[in-house]
């Protein structure tokens, strides 16, 4: 007589999915008195409790880590991609002037593999904790047949908050503002399409060197975070204006802030690519406009600031450890960047 079907030869392990729960739970711990539940429950709750803000606004987003997380998973590098996501949410909310309050997050596997599980959400929730947010869980499926044995998918959504009054959207942006550069560390999260095709291309180049890295090394990078840097800066009258430079480069996401009848002029000689970026242009012959459409350049956010403030901005920044540059200013023109001058490889 055959053996029944069962959900564990389904490719379901529930007793191996619950263990696996039950140890996510430590990372989980949440010091934020406003999580009023833990792991476990059917949703998070979280007290709408937001001190010193009178009109309380949440700001919402969701992401993924993108191919970024095939090459981390190929080489045995996961914990940084659950701080891409992690940083790569905040970063986008945290241009509108938003504090991130908790962040969810979702791992789909073919086959649940209990130390990637407990690595991922570890790391996230740690994430979480270096910026003053919590991971209040989320969701972890085994789902065999839609994800291949040896992959998860891996997806994350942060809710944020910001006073109506202090929203910064591009709305005081004027003629005239400086275009500041804040430094990025590399790729961040995008052009990893092309990175992995001139990996698969050429083997060698993952340990090429990149100053005092390997080229693997340098494009693993997690993706920086800017909140400390900026979050004493919101409610300054001279910060007009903050994006994030994610794909689409500088002109595909400075454009998204600008009032209507204003434009940017960018002067590329300004800009100070990171050797990363000369490595993939030599290995690829990738043309500079490519590389501008593709990547940030070193520019992981761009400020607007009127030109009185720019000067106190930049102190305030250096002496958090966060870089800046002047690379442009604000002129009339119809909500696009022009860049000017060429790339200084």
């Amino acid at each position: 007589m055959r053996d029944g079907a069962t959900y564990r030869r389904a490719g379901v392990d529930i007793d191996a999915a619950d263990a696996t729960k039950r140890e996510m739970a430590g990372h989980l711990e949440a010091t934020d008195p406003r999580v009023l539940n833990r792991l476990g429950a059917f949703a998070s709750l979280f007290e709408a409790s937001f001190p010193g803000i009178e009109r309380p606004v949440l700001v919402l987003k969701a992401e993924e880590p993108g191919s970024k997380q095939l090459l981390a998973v190929r080489h045995g590098r996961i914990r940084g991609i659950a701080y891409d996501l992690v940083n790569h949410l905040i970063d986008d909310i945290i241009v509108m002037g938003a504090a991130p309050l908790a962040v969810l997050d979702t791992i789909i596997c073919g086959k649940l593999d209990r130390p990637t599980i407990i690595e991922l959400v570890g790391a996230m929730a740690e994430a979480c904790r270096d910026q003053g947010c919590t991971l209040v869980g989320g969701e972890t499926s085994e789902q065999p047949g839609v994800v291949p044995e040896d992959r998860f998918v891996l997806c994350a959504s942060v809710v944020g908050v910001v006073d109506r009054s202090r929203i910064i959207d591009g709305s005081r942006i004027r003629k005239g503002d400086v275009v500041l550069g804040l430094a990025s560390n590399g790729l961040h999260t995008n052009g990893y399409s092309l990175v992995r095709h001139l990996l698969d291309s050429d083997s060698a180049l993952a340990q090429q060197p990149v100053g005092d890295r390997t080229f693997l090394d340098a494009v693993l990078e997690p993706h920086r975070c800017y909140y400390q840097g900026l979050r004493d800066l919101f409610g300054r009258e001279e910060l007009h204006g903050l994006a994030h430079i994610t794909g689409g480069g500088i002109a595909g996401n400075l454009n998204r802030v600008l009032p209507e009848g204003l434009g940017a002029s960018i002067d590329l000689g300004a800009i100070r690519p990171l050797p990363i970026f000369a490595s993939i242009r030599r290995a690829g012959n990738v043309p500079d406009a490519d590389m501008l459409r593709t990547f940030n350049m070193g520019v992981g956010i761009a400020l607007v600031a009127d030109p009185g403030g720019v000067d106190g901005i930049r102190e305030h920044l250096s002496a958090r450890g966060y870089g800046s540059e002047r690379i442009g200013e604000i002129v009339a023109g119809d909500r696009t960047v022009q860049y000017r001058g060429e790339l200084a490889w």
